[in-house]
């Protein structure tokens, strides 16, 4: 590579940079430095926005007007050990019942972002009992044009998958490389099934299963983007442009330290931590609730106790 080719991939880079949108409200909602570690949440935006009835998950998806309150799809708390570098990631149920932060009323959680971005971190760091201390947010479209522009992700499955409402599907078991929109309809999956025995069974772990896979989901997006980086450094500021046209970030969040401290995600040695939830019906609604499981948990990215031992997943 010229020297003057490098130099325009570091003046794409900053100016993709300077291009990321910042979520001012979010900023005095967050909690001061903790010594030892520091916990990023990741907001996945269901915003239909813009949706463009030409892409191929629009039905899926809907246009702004059929759904007009916008709502946190993906919740995942990241957290980021200062001493020793580790990364783990933890996601949060959509219907985990919380209080709201600013009414004291209950609710899921994923209406608190529909009254702010500043609701919804307080609301999080108030039912978790958790420090926040960085705010991402990404939305839907966001996900498709990172992973296109990074020429796809593979998805890996045990046997075969699919989910009717979003239009995922793979018929056996193994991976394949998947474009934006075939990514996101995995991602997004909330009806998911698995072929067993012959027969088409509704996986049951419901909002907890769709953590896990969303978490595998940012894992070999992060692993793809960095891969394809090292293959193709002249594609950076088309890489970075899509980033920054998909992603939205507290007005203290440095970039470039994220990247390196998020390393562990890209080399697989991030763990996937879940939170131990229980299933309720209140008032008529399915509801999730924290359990007594949960608190060595949470303890952890409270920054007051170890991992624990042996954490579910």
């Amino acid at each position: 590579m010229t020297l003057a080719g490098a130099l325009g991939i570091v003046r794409a880079t900053n100016t993709a940079l300077d291009e990321v949108s910042r979520v001012s409200v979010a900023t005095p909602a967050l909690s001061p430095v903790s010594e030892g570690f520091e916990n990023y949440l990741l907001v996945g935006s269901d915003s239909r926005a813009g949706a463009d009835p030409t892409d191929a998950d629009f039905e899926s998806m809907g246009a702004e007007e059929a759904n007009p309150s916008m709502r946190a799809d993906t919740l995942i708390v990241i957290r980021v050990d200062k001493k020793n570098g580790s990364v783990s990631t933890m996601s949060v149920p959509r219907d985990l019942r919380v209080m709201m932060a600013d009414n004291g009323r209950f609710g899921k959680v994923n209406a608190a972002y529909q009254r702010g971005a500043d609701v919804l971190v307080r609301t999080l760091q108030s039912a978790l009992n958790i420090p926040i201390h960085h705010y991402i947010e990404m939305d839907f479209s966001g996900f498709k044009d990172i992973v296109d522009a990074v020429g796809g992700v593979r998805i890996c499955v045990d046997r075969a998958s699919r989910d009717k409402s979003t239009g995922f599907f793979l018929g056996k078991r193994g991976c394949k490389m998947q474009n934006g929109t075939q990514a996101l309809s995995y991602a997004r999956s909330r009806h998911f099934e698995e072929k067993i025995d012959g027969r088409w069974q509704v996986d049951g772990t419901g909002d907890v299963g769709r953590g896990d896979r969303q978490r595998y989901f940012m894992s070999v997006l992060v692993k793809q983007a960095v891969r394809y980086l090292a293959e193709h450094p002249m594609k950076a500021s088309e890489i970075l442009s899509s980033f920054s046209s998909a992603v939205a970030v507290d007005d203290g969040l440095d970039l470039i330290d994220l990247a390196r401290k998020l390393r562990p995600l890209a080399n697989g040695a991030a763990l996937s931590v879940a939170l131990p939830v229980s299933s309720d019906m209140i008032s008529g609604s399915f509801v999730f609730t924290l359990n007594n499981e949960s608190k060595p948990v949470l303890d952890y990215f409270a920054g007051l106790g170890p991992l624990p031992a042996a954490p579910p997943s």
